[in-house]
């Protein structure tokens, strides 16, 4: 199996939400993925784009993504947020992800940022357990806040 990695185009967005809603499946949110096509090509490859991903493809297809934009801390300062890395369920176990993620790791160091930040559910144990072989600190004690669309409309 050739796996091909590279930085994604506008073209490969389609699919790119093809798999951010596989993501929302398995993790119990389908309802949440809420932007549309228009709005994800425009974000990422718009007159100011803010995202970037490196795409996995076997065969042509790509079968995983680490999507990611930049993040200011103003304890660490430059730090690259890892919004999604996903390999479909059928490409799991192959190293793709291991791939996807040492890129982003290398991506991270060339672009002099302080560090790698990202979210995983407390119920992903394969998760977990893929991020701490890369001795990756997982916090406790942090809750996430938000506000929807909608209640920005309020206000």
């Amino acid at each position: 199996m050739q796996v091909h990695l590279r930085i994604a185009i506008k073209e490969d967005c389609v699919r790119l939400l093809e798999l951010v809603n596989e993501l929302a499946l398995f993790e119990r949110m389908p309802q949440e993925v809420t932007v549309t096509l228009k709005e994800f090509e425009e974000a990422g490859f718009g007159e100011k784009p803010v995202w970037k991903a490196y795409v996995a493809q076997v065969d042509g297809l790509i079968v995983g993504f680490g999507l990611y934009y930049v993040r200011y801390s103003t304890w660490k300062g430059c730090r690259m947020y890892l919004e999604d890395l996903l390999v479909t369920e059928p490409m799991r176990g192959k190293g793709i992800g291991k791939m996807l993620f040492d890129r982003l790791i290398i991506e991270a160091k060339e672009m002099g940022y302080s560090g790698i930040t990202w979210q995983v559910l407390d119920w992903n144990e394969p998760a977990i357990n893929f991020y701490k072989k890369y001795e990756a600190n997982i916090e406790t004690g942090w809750l996430n806040a938000a506000l929807s669309k909608e209640q920005l409309e309020k206000y």
